[in-house]
């Protein structure tokens, strides 16, 4: 199967082993910062009493640092303009620069149902959709690698990230309250693969993970705006208020963090290996928050750490005998050069 539009094939930048390592250590640390911007979101949402309203201010935050940044930085600006030259010359097709749309809606359903899930089942729901979302993806080769085979070692990581997710949950996905929003849950899981494939493919273009995270809030707050303008009109202004509390408007700016790290490794790793590196991150971190400062009805018990143990199992197998993400010709180029 040909992979969906042009891939950047630039032989300085083919992935060792020691590349993909880094990467899914850099991946775990952005994934510690999702569960921790779960929990602020959640907290604003549930203050706000608008779920929508509260993913616009987030990315509006993340759009107006990230845009602070690019025009400060020259290099940034160049990068930018790559990405608008890619969209002129067809290197870079308009649907591959969406994957804000995921993240808007991943926001959103943050501020809508952490508050009723708690972090920790909010991150099993998110990140059972990803899993397979990310195989799919790497299969088509919609991100910036070739299409990868759907081999052996890889279905089972990803069979295990499942389990491990549903194990660390225990039983709380039984409880007829929380099935709704942990299917909306689910959703924006199935769209976070897509965002961070079609995230690499502006990385590709752009050669700048500022650039790629710029595009990205720009398309998600352009979405959120529309969405609250939709809100507002149906049900009115929210019920709720502003926080008052300053730490709770860093999620814009956590998450900028988090997509500027997807965009850069994913090139490394893929996306199935990059969606489970980030699931261990955020297991990790989500033990850490649900001990030191729970949510109510949320325990920490052994359940919960065999899953973040399976999580990191998982990450192993799939990396394992992972097929070279990079086109055989350029390979046999490279051999032929030595």
């Amino acid at each position: 199967m040909r992979p969906l539009g042009p891939v950047s094939t630039r032989p300085s930048h083919r992935p060792r082993v020691g590349h993909r390592v880094a990467g899914c250590g850099l991946a775990a640390i952005g994934g510690a910062t999702q569960a921790v911007r779960s929990r602020l979101n959640g907290e604003f949402g549930s203050r706000l009493h608008d779920g929508v309203a509260t993913a616009g201010v987030t990315f509006a935050v993340g759009l107006a640092v990230t845009g602070g940044l690019i025009t400060s930085r020259p290099g940034a600006r160049r990068a930018s303009a790559r990405v608008r030259d890619g969209l002129r010359g067809g290197a870079l097709r308009p649907w591959q620069c969406l994957g804000g749309l995921g993240g808007a809606l991943l926001v959103s359903a943050q501020s809508i149902t952490v508050a009723a899930l708690g972090v920790t089942v909010f991150s099993v729901a998110v990140v059972a959709g990803q899993t397979l979302s990310s195989l799919l993806v790497d299969r088509l080769g919609t991100g910036p690698t070739p299409p990868q085979p759907l081999t052996a070692p890889r279905a089972v990581g990803a069979a295990l990230a499942i389990a491990a997710v549903l194990v660390a949950a225990g039983g709380r996905l039984y409880d007829g309250s929380v099935v709704g929003p942990t299917v909306l849950s689910a959703v924006a899981g199935l769209s976070v693969a897509w965002q961070q494939g079609f995230n690499g493919r502006v990385r590709a273009t752009s050669d700048s993970a500022l650039a790629t995270t710029g595009v990205n809030f720009a398309i998600g707050t352009a979405a959120l705006m529309v969405a609250v303008a939709v809100d507002i009109g149906v049900r009115g202004l929210p019920a709720g208020t502003l926080p008052s509390q300053p730490w709770l408007y860093p999620p814009g700016v956590i998450g900028a963090f988090y997509i500027g790290v997807s965009a850069m490794v994913v090139r490394y790793t893929g996306v199935l290996l990059l969606g489970l590196s980030l699931t261990s991150g955020q297991m990790v971190s989500a033990l850490i928050l649900d001990s030191v400062a729970p949510e109510p009805g949320s325990t920490v018990g052994a359940t919960l750490v065999i899953g973040i143990a399976l999580a990191l199992l998982a990450i192993f197998i799939a990396s394992s005998r992972v097929p070279h993400p990079w086109p055989r010709r350029e390979r046999a180029a490279g051999a032929a050069g030595q």
